[in-house]
């Protein structure tokens, strides 16, 4: 007998916080849905973040919607640890339809619908959203010698903690807000060392979350109507959340330019400065988590998915959410996952029960 394949008006791939926050919004529509999560509790990417790592974002201004975040005990900015219990509480609040631990393994085109291939069977869908984010993506760029180093190459992804690296020393690579944040702490227990392709830069101290996507929102409105207006990198790459102050103060955020090579024993620059290394941490991003969606052919030389908001521009039955500001202005943050969410079902719901 062959499998029974199971139906479904809206398939949502992932419960991060771009999959919850279409959820939100597709049960508000009325819409049936199912959300397809590959881990085995909720969080997301949050559950596999390192404990020390705080939002850009006050609690009130990093909440999905329909339910605030609460505030963290001691004021500051929310760890990884307090997103994930209110990413939890927030799955149990809506009753969302999650089921896991489920991975897809491929979104194929069907006659009617979109067929949706996973461990625990096929379901058929009007529309998929795709929602996976970056995490599952570490990218590490190529550099000379990097089989040659004797120490330990590590990513951002890999990263717990300092303890591991107490008396050592590391080479931090990235001029973002992960290896700045990283940086801060690593450097209270070892002996560090900044590289980054481009002289890295602060935001102000009053610049947070709240206030960059804002200013992306804003942008993409001028964008949208032929207009110019000034983006998140005209004023820095790195928010000055408390730790990466403290680290300032200490004279730690001090970066030298990239290094052209690793070594046996370090790195080394084309003058022919060597630097003797225990670890090298790659603090170099992520790409997007789409492999799912190969069959449907839909990237383009640049590896990203062309779309007309967050609709695929060559396949209309999908939209994607969460990944960056191509599927959004800042969908990759709680809150621009939200408002972008909003859109997307607005959109779908109009299409799939017009009138």
């Amino acid at each position: 007998m062959a499998p029974t394949v199971r139906e479904v008006e809206v398939f949502v791939v992932g419960a991060g916080q771009a999959g919850l926050a279409a959820g939100f919004y597709l049960r508000r529509a009325g819409l049936d849905f199912v959300i397809a999560d590959a881990q085995d509790g909720p969080g997301g990417a949050w559950r596999h973040a390192w404990p020390s790592l705080r939002l850009f974002s006050p609690a009130q201004y990093s909440s999905l919607p329909g339910r605030m975040m609460p505030p963290t005990g001691d004021g500051a900015f929310p760890t990884a640890e307090h997103t994930v219990a209110y990413m939890a509480d927030y799955e149990r609040r809506y009753e969302l339809p999650i089921v896991r631990p489920v991975r897809v393994r491929a979104v194929r085109r069907g006659d009617e619908a979109l067929v949706v291939e996973t461990g625990e069977g096929d379901w058929r869908a009007r529309v998929v959203i795709s929602a996976t984010g970056t995490w599952w993506r570490p990218y590490v760029p190529h550099y000379p010698g990097m089989g040659e180093f004797q120490g330990r190459q590590l990513h951002t992804a890999h990263y717990t903690g300092p303890a591991p690296f107490a008396g050592r020393r590391v080479v931090i690579v990235g001029g973002g807000n992960s290896a700045a944040q990283i940086l801060a702490e690593v450097s209270t227990v070892a002996d560090t060392t900044w590289v980054t392709r481009r002289p890295p830069r602060l935001l102000p101290d009053e610049i947070d979350g709240k206030a960059l996507f804002d200013l992306a929102t804003r942008r993409q409105h001028a964008l949208d109507s032929g207009a110019t207006a000034p983006g998140i990198a005209d004023l820095g790459d790195i928010v000055a959340v408390p730790p990466v102050r403290a680290a300032r103060s200490r004279g730690v955020l001090k970066a030298e330019p990239m290094f052209a090579r690793l070594t046996s024993t370090g790195v080394a620059w084309e003058d022919g400065t060597e630097l003797r290394c225990d670890t090298v941490l790659w603090c170099t991003g992520f790409r997007p988590s789409m492999a799912h969606l190969a069959p449907l052919k839909l990237r383009g030389p640049d590896g990203l998915i062309a779309t007309e908001g967050t609709r695929a521009a060559a396949e209309p039955r999908l939209h994607l959410l969460g990944y960056g500001d191509w599927t959004g202005a800042a969908s990759a943050t709680l809150i621009g996952a939200s408002r972008t969410a909003k859109q997307a079902i607005t959109e779908i719901a109009r299409e799939l029960r017009p009138g």
